[in-house]
């Protein structure tokens, strides 16, 4: 079975690119990041004519998260159970399903844009509401994950410079602890292989030629509990997805399992 998890950067955008990306790698089940979609504008239709069934939390702003599923959605959770509000709302953040034998979370944690900022205090009550809404599955005999765009590099390895990011969100000691915290429930962290240098970084700006030098992070991650990492064949960041015209600056991250 194939899972995978990526930010697109805009699912009207990337649709193309999605569309053919599924048919060419037989992906079993997708879990999207940063649609920038209306649940209505989401492309549902065209995923279904591939054999997808799909889940969405979006509401047309700069966020929104999906579940794609050939293997079947049971049981969707739309939205973080006990998630905090920004600005009055519950951000579309979070939605999971059950896909088959698995259990899933396709999830985008606020960026927290600065130390200090109202929106890293929220990042961090985020990822609290997340560590006790996955505790009960991350510590249960069926097959399960979390997946996305994590918003944090968990050490300074998965940052191309460390230096340039002292003192910014992505690596400060909190985020990383909150990262930890989430581990503790049972939780193990998957890393994928690169396809080419030395690590697997997933991110990698559009400025300043961020992607032809290699100037990635790697925070797009796929957090298992024992049963899933036990049933994990491969991993590997498909970095040729991110090349080219037209790509997100995150790449696909690939989980191979054998249940």
């Amino acid at each position: 079975m194939r899972i995978a998890t990526w930010n697109v950067n805009s699912i009207t955008a990337r649709l193309p690119r999605l569309l053919a990306w599924l048919e060419n790698t037989g992906t079993d089940v997708l879990c999207i990041q940063e649609t920038k979609s209306t649940a209505e504008q989401f492309p549902a239709d065209q995923l279904r004519e591939l054999g997808y069934e799909s889940a969405v939390n979006a509401d047309g702003r700069w966020n929104g998260v999906a579940l794609v599923s050939k293997a079947g959605l049971e049981d969707v959770v739309v939205g973080l159970p006990g998630g905090p509000e920004y600005g009055g709302v519950q951000e579309p953040r979070a939605v999971s399903a059950t896909c088959g034998p698995l259990r899933l979370w396709s999830v985008y944690v606020p960026n927290g844009r600065e130390v200090g900022h109202d929106h890293y205090t929220y990042k961090l009550a985020w990822f609290e509401a997340l560590r006790a809404a996955v505790a009960e599955d991350a510590a249960g005999s069926r097959p399960f994950a979390v997946l996305g765009d994590f918003n944090v590099a968990p050490a300074d390895e998965d940052v191309w410079d460390p230096a340039l990011f002292e003192g910014a969100t992505h690596v400060t000691p909190a985020e990383r602890a909150a990262l930890a915290a989430l581990r503790d429930e049972g939780l193990s962290d998957v890393v994928p292989r690169p396809l080419k240098y030395d690590h697997p970084f997933t991110f990698w700006d559009y400025r300043e030629l961020g992607f032809p030098k290699n100037k990635g992070m790697r925070i797009d991650l796929a957090y298992g509990n024992k049963p899933f990492t036990e049933a994990v064949k491969d991993a590997y960041v498909d970095r040729e997805e991110r090349k080219g015209k037209g790509a997100s600056d995150h790449a696909p991250v690939v989980v191979d399992l054998e249940l």
